[in-house]
């Protein structure tokens, strides 16, 4: 069989085709945890702006967790609807610190200081970070001191004195049943049953109820924009702040949660701890 140049040339790019790297485009594969079906990005975003707080949860050290939530923070920054960054990371305290940051007024070696007296891993968050003081977006701080949280940990609520009830405006602090089982599934079937676990969930819960409250406090001088919510996933389920927002305030609120097996996965995920889960596809799949 005698091969002509054009059969030669479909030869080659046949070769071309076989024989060159396979560039797989990762892709996000995004769970209605509703319908139980993966949905497109555009769907999902098109559902939160439904909302005018959305929760994107996080394991702390986890890059991909974080590089979800930049994707989602960057295509709601595109919206008419001003944005803002909640984050459990920062105390309310560090605010002034925050404004100017996000005012693109503070150097990253200035906002060191600041950024490591509140939380750390600069790393995974910086990408983060850097956005919102390229684009002027608001970050707010919702969180309190860890010594307060870190008392109740260890003694209980009953432990604080009557000035630290006071500074946190005297909230309840009463752990129901249904909350202690969401603590211990966000421990992964962890917890125990005693006076410690008790505690635990107290800091967790008077945490959780904080954090809301800033958020609504927040809302209430700024009705006009739209939080995303950074927080570790055991605050950012539905039983977590989500819940403790709705019962201080009427804002519509949507879940998105980063797939973590053994605690919240494609086998027990259900619309009592999120709206989407972020499957976990590999470290290529945290990003749209």
């Amino acid at each position: 069989m005698k091969f002509t140049s054009k059969m030669t040339l479909s030869l080659l790019m046949v070769c071309m085709v076989w024989l060159a790297p396979v560039a797989v485009l990762a892709h996000p594969h995004l769970l209605d945890v509703k319908d139980k079906v993966e949905v497109s990005p555009d769907v999902m975003l098109d559902d939160l702006r439904q909302a005018q707080v959305i929760f994107v949860g996080e394991l702390h050290d986890n890059l991909g967790h974080h590089q979800a939530q930049l994707s989602i923070i960057d295509a709601l920054d595109n919206d008419e609807t001003p944005l803002a960054i909640g984050l459990e990371m920062f105390r309310r305290d560090s605010q002034e610190d925050l404004d100017v940051w996000s005012a693109g007024k503070s150097s990253v070696a200035e906002f060191m200081k600041t950024f490591n007296n509140n939380w750390g891993m600069w790393p995974v968050y910086s990408g983060i970070f850097m956005h919102a003081r390229d684009e002027n977006v608001k970050m707010v701080g919702l969180n309190i001191p860890r010594s307060i949280t870190g008392k109740v940990a260890r003694n209980g609520y009953k432990s604080l004195s009557s000035e630290e009830r006071l500074l946190l405006g005297n909230v309840q602090c009463e752990v129901d049943q249904a909350y202690g089982e969401y603590i211990r599934q966000a421990m992964g079937g962890h917890g125990g049953h005693g006076t410690h676990f008790l505690y635990f969930c107290e800091a967790q819960l008077l945490w959780d109820t904080i954090m809301a409250r800033n958020l609504v406090d927040f809302l209430k001088e700024n009705p006009d924009y739209r939080v995303v919510v950074l927080a570790g996933s055991g605050h950012a389920w539905k039983f977590g702040i989500p819940r403790q927002l709705v019962v201080q305030a009427d804002i519509s609120y949507r879940v998105v949660l980063p797939e973590i097996i053994g605690r919240v996965d494609r086998r027990n995920v259900n619309e009592k701890l999120a709206d989407y889960l972020w499957l976990d596809e590999g470290p290529d799949a945290w990003g749209f």
